[in-house]
């Protein structure tokens, strides 16, 4: 009875800490790094926060497609050519928001660390 114990909390933590672990083929930068990509024209910017948290406060270059709606958007929205750089309040739904743009073809997705909350820069 005690190992069955022990196999559930297992299995409890590899789900808890697969969240942290990084996603197979997407990059990961910091919002210092974010600053010298901001001024490139190749690349695409896309902040998966809500409506009124993009409003609140937002980088320039970004354009708002919120996470739940990111699927269908991303086929008619997002150049699968291009390099996709992915930014949310903390970094969470922009790491979920790789999967998803992963999986619909982007060839390079790249996620923001820490995402506005560690954002120290020119916004609106």
């Amino acid at each position: 009875m005690e190992y069955i114990y022990y196999v559930v909390l297992a299995i409890l933590l590899f789900f808890l800490l697969r969240g942290f672990l990084p996603i197979k083929g997407v990059n990961n930068i910091s919002t210092t790094e974010l600053k010298t990509e901001l001024n490139k024209k190749h690349k695409q910017f896309i902040d998966v926060r809500t409506p009124v948290e993009f409003k609140r406060k937002h980088i320039k270059s970004f354009k708002n497609i919120p996470l739940d709606q990111l699927a269908q958007r991303a086929t008619k929205e997002i150049s699968k050519e291009k390099e996709v750089i992915v930014i949310c309040q903390s970094g969470m739904r922009s790491k979920q928001a790789s999967k998803i743009l992963k999986k619909s073809g982007c060839a390079k997705v790249t996620n923001v660390r820490g995402g506005m909350l560690a954002w120290q820069g020119n916004e609106k």
